[in-house]
């Protein structure tokens, strides 16, 4: 767990950032989906969490930068509450474990930001992205929930990135424990992929791995045949032979913490040779990156160093022609790789993508392209030692792309349509790692998680005669 001086320190910081007035966090309230008992599974406000360390419901946060105060808005459980989820922590005492000795009634809070706007003081918040949020923020601010994201403070939001960007020894502990349960979740799920198993089985049973052993998945787990889907969350296929499976999962921490890996395998645990043949080729561009993350390089151009190794390879399958760097200076390669390289990660799995990707993965130094593919790319700007990070380079075969470029005449000089067209049954390739940046370099995070053609298929032949013990699936 992390210790409440990490707590205190953050905010003291945040502090310094900001220079003046207050910071309001609103923490998440529970959610119902289907009827008004019935709700989601319980997540805190990440921002909320990384400077409160509250898990609970029904909290809000200011810190208050010309008062140096923290403060901590909520209510103790009444009998009713006990009744039903037994005897509960005071608010005090929580806000204590974090280092905070000033608490007030929930209701209390529209009172105090009353009165900061009659002083006309700044109140910063960051861009809301749930309803029940968006309507409190409103109520409080008097600002029109349509205009909310519009008048987030961009100070705050540009203080957040600068705190939350750099990882300490608490949060990369975290991380490493994440991607430890993730490494058993996509050992087993490989162990799985055999012929006539659904895919919701394999799912299924990730998922229980890590609620077993962490918390929840850090997002809906994409397991799927067609994995030229880039998020396909459909489980509903049954797995045959001489098919691949994209795996993309990770999970989360009691606090906050997440994993993201991704792996592909072939059903029944044997490559063939034109799997073989695509899948070395992403497998080189997720190596030849990773060995050159270090402090001071533009993840931008990591992207294109992972463009450029695909389609050499490409090329030498016979799926792209001519010269490889006006091919991907041209953007042929985004037949291929639709998708950016990866993307922050810490306590979201798309790290702190809710306050604006463009002050996240880019600032003044790299501004988001506009071509296609390229533009998708989350991360671009120089690295940091601290920064955690993702490697995840692909190789889809889209049916509905291939078409409208064909049709389109794009690229003709460098993509071997013909030959394309006979990989559309092929799906797709990710392979995706979690790498920290070191003051000497990176550090890939978690224990070695098959990667290989020899370790994946070693993974999965060892496991048929487990996989087959009843119980198991």
């Amino acid at each position: 767990m992390i210790p409440k001086e990490v707590y205190v320190r953050r905010r003291q910081q945040l502090k310094k950032e900001l220079g003046s007035g207050l910071a309001l966090f609103p923490g998440n309230q529970e959610v119902s989906y289907n009827y008004p008992a019935n709700t989601y599974s319980y997540r805190q406000d990440s921002h909320f969490l990384y400077f409160f360390g509250l898990t609970h419901p029904g909290f809000a946060g200011i810190i208050d930068v010309d008062e140096d105060k923290d403060i901590v808005f909520g209510n103790d459980v009444d009998i009713e509450d006990i009744i039903w989820m037994g005897s509960q922590p005071s608010v005090a005492d929580q806000a204590a474990s974090t280092g905070i000795t000033t608490i007030a009634p929930y209701a209390a809070l529209t009172g105090v930001l009353a009165s900061a706007l009659n002083k006309g003081r700044k109140i910063h918040f960051l861009p809301p992205y749930r309803g029940e949020t968006q309507i409190e923020l409103s109520q409080w601010l008097g600002i029109p929930v349509g205009e909310l994201r519009g008048k987030a403070s961009v100070e705050l939001i540009r203080a957040v990135v600068r705190l939350k960007e750099i990882k300490d020894d608490y949060e990369i502990a975290e991380m490493e424990k994440a991607t430890d349960i993730a490494c058993l979740m996509h050992t087993t799920g490989m162990k799985m992929c055999l012929p006539g198993i659904k895919e919701q089985e394999i799912a299924g049973t990730m998922e229980g791995i890590a609620l077993a052993l962490a918390g929840p998945v850090s997002f809906p787990i994409i397991l799927s045949m067609d994995g030229q889907t880039l998020h396909n969350h459909y489980h509903g296929n049954i797995l045959k032979e001489g098919r691949m499976v994209v795996i993309d999962a990770g999970c989360e921490t009691l606090t906050g913490y997440s994993s993201d890996i991704t792996r592909t395998v072939p059903v029944g645990g044997r490559f063939n040779s034109r799997q073989k043949e695509v899948y070395e080729a992403v497998l080189m561009a997720n190596m030849e990156v990773i060995k050159k993350l270090k402090p001071g390089i533009r993840y931008f151009d990591m992207h294109m160093l992972a463009a450029r190794t695909l389609t050499t390879a490409l090329k030498e399958i016979g799926l792209m022609k001519g010269d490889v760097d006006e091919a991907v200076a041209a953007g042929a390669h985004t037949l291929f790789l639709p998708h950016g390289l990866g993307h922050m990660l810490g306590m979201d799995v798309h790290d702190m993508e809710g306050i604006g990707e463009n002050y996240v993965g880019y600032d003044e130094t790299i501004q988001r392209a506009s071509a296609f593919g390229t533009a998708y790319l989350r991360l671009a700007r120089e690295l940091k030692t601290g920064f955690t990070l993702t490697v995840e380079p692909g190789c889809y075969f889209i049916p509905a792309l291939i078409d409208q470029f064909r049709s389109e005449g794009k690229f003709t000089d460098f993509i071997n349509y013909d030959k394309v067209e006979s990989y559309k049954d092929f799906g797709g390739i990710r392979i995706e790692d979690d790498v920290l940046i070191t003051a000497d370099g990176h550090k890939v995070l978690g224990k070695p998680i098959p990667k290989t053609i020899a370790e994946i298929e070693k993974t999965m032949t060892e496991a048929r005669e487990w996989i087959k013990m009843p119980g198991i699936i």
